[in-house]
């Protein structure tokens, strides 16, 4: 009889894993009421954000008279407030339960962004902007914190992917919302189709956040989920690591987190990895597409075409979440995938507007931008690499560390974008192409130090917790490692 190959054998390990009694109907119950919440919280959180560039290019920009790189002025207002919020809104979970703290972050935000349906210029959406990037700031890695709080290393990848996948969709459903807005709402009792799109984005918003507050389970430690048993609580707290959870305001906790290598190696990475999404975050397509140099588009093209990246970035970020999780967690290959891919869009733009007016040129940009689209798979994986490094770490302090992640990367987008990917540089952005290749090089060199400064961790923890446990109950070690 024929043995099953390597391959085979960890394929059937990784689509049958062994549960404990329970466990099974367990992570189906916190899979649904957890996912639901946070994936339909970040699908909202996305589509306010792409759908300000989609109203920008749908009449915005005319209505309320931008000049010069305004647009990115507000991007960066966003910014500004979202790197404020985001250490201060983590901690915040330590003190308030995230079943109210994220509802009630939802519904200030839900009512900021039906209010930009009444502004008459860019100033007053910069201040909405800035409030707003506060409010948002726990959203993402808020989320991030919970999914490392209740799932073990091997199902956190695709969790993890499945949440950035649903903020893809809000981007990529923007275009066609907006459109559908813009042909059937244009003019409606006096006001524009982007002014509308604002108003049922916020409107949108409000039944998530009472879901939320209703159905969320907090953490494994203080659910008091009505849909979760005693055995179940129990089970769910001893399928995670015993960690001491102190409270994180005191001086101690501070040294020790400016002097980590866990955060400024994890902090550094994104900052870099977060640049190497540019190209997207900044909609460089769709200023391509309006300030082409011999097409004109449409509204609706303006609106439907770009919405091709965040398509590829979903099937990007569930591919290597996905392979990552059966890679035993190597989330680093992604990395030299991103840099790979960083390079080689950004020699195919700038080798494309050196013949602007050629047909040919318009496919490689098109190609080019729809390519960087995978580029978003780094946003799961590299949380998720966090999340499983911090493990057996102080909560807060993982909580901490994703924030910074999160935190450094748009303090340097804020005047990155200005500098690199101002709307002035449309349509051929060579000024951006030429930093993308530099930081896509800068990526491999981290990620190869990183990963094997992370890798010699693992192994003085494995060796650790044989330790602890007795070389005799390995199976205990396997279970949290």
């Amino acid at each position: 009889m024929a043995t099953a190959t390597p391959t085979r054998s960890r394929l059937r390990e990784y689509f049958h894993t062994e549960y404990q009694p329970g466990e099974r109907k367990l992570v189906q119950k916190i899979d649904f009421f957890i996912l639901t919440f946070c994936c339909l919280s970040y699908f909202t959180n996305y589509l306010d954000r792409s759908n300000l560039s989609n109203a920008y290019v749908s009449g915005m920009k005319e209505d309320l008279g931008f000049v010069g790189n305004q647009l990115n002025e507000i991007n960066t207002c966003f910014t500004v407030g979202y790197v404020i919020g985001q250490i201060p809104a983590n901690l915040s979970l330590h003190y308030i339960k995230p079943r109210y703290f994220f509802p009630a972050c939802m519904l200030i935000w839900a009512g900021l962004t039906m209010v930009t349906a009444s502004v008459h210029k860019p100033q007053s959406i910069m201040a909405i902007r800035f409030f707003q990037g506060i409010v948002e700031a726990t959203t993402f890695v808020g989320t991030h914190y919970i999914l490392g709080s209740w799932y073990t290393e091997r199902e956190l990848g695709k969790r993890s992917g499945i949440f950035t996948a649903s903020g893809l969709a809000g981007t990529m459903i923007g275009g066609f919302i907006q459109t559908g807005i813009h042909d059937s709402l244009d003019g409606r009792s006096g006001l524009s189709g982007w002014r509308w799109l604002f108003i049922i984005d916020g409107i949108i918003t409000l039944p998530i956040a009472l879901y939320g507050f209703l159905f969320f389970p907090d953490t494994p430690s203080t659910t008091g989920a009505f849909y979760l048993s005693e055995s179940e609580r129990a089970l769910a707290v001893s399928r995670v690591p015993p960690v001491e959870d102190k409270s994180p305001i005191s001086w101690t906790f501070l040294k020790k987190c400016l002097t980590s290598w866990f955060f400024w190696g994890f902090v550094i990475l994104w900052i870099i990895a977060g640049e190497t999404e540019s190209f997207s975050t900044n909609s460089l397509l769709a200023l391509y597409m309006k300030s082409h140099p011999t097409i004109k588009y449409s509204v609706s093209q303006l609106n439907n075409y770009p919405t091709g990246i965040p398509a590829v970035g979903i099937v990007s970020t569930i591919f290597w979440a996905t392979l990552t999780d059966f890679l035993n967690g190597k989330r680093y290959l992604v990395g030299y995938f991103i840099a790979i891919t960083g390079i080689a869009t950004s020699a195919m733009v700038l080798a494309a507007s050196k013949d602007p007016t050629n047909p040919t040129s318009t496919s490689v940009v098109f190609a080019a931008y729809y390519w960087a689209g995978t580029v978003y798979a780094c946003q799961a994986t590299f949380f998720a690499w966090a999340n499983d490094t911090l493990r057996y770490e102080e909560h807060m302090f993982r909580a901490v560390v994703l924030a910074g992640m999160n935190l450094g990367s748009n303090a340097v987008n804020a005047w990155w974008s200005i500098i690199f990917y101002g709307a002035s540089m449309a349509p051929w952005f060579t000024r951006g192409m030429w930093a993308m290749i530099a930081v896509s090089i800068l990526l491999v060199i981290w990620t190869a130090a990183l990963s094997y400064t992370t890798s010699r961790h693992e192994k003085k923890r494995k060796a650790e917790l044989e330790q602890s446990y007795g070389t005799s109950d390995r199976k205990s070690v396997t279970n949290y490692a």
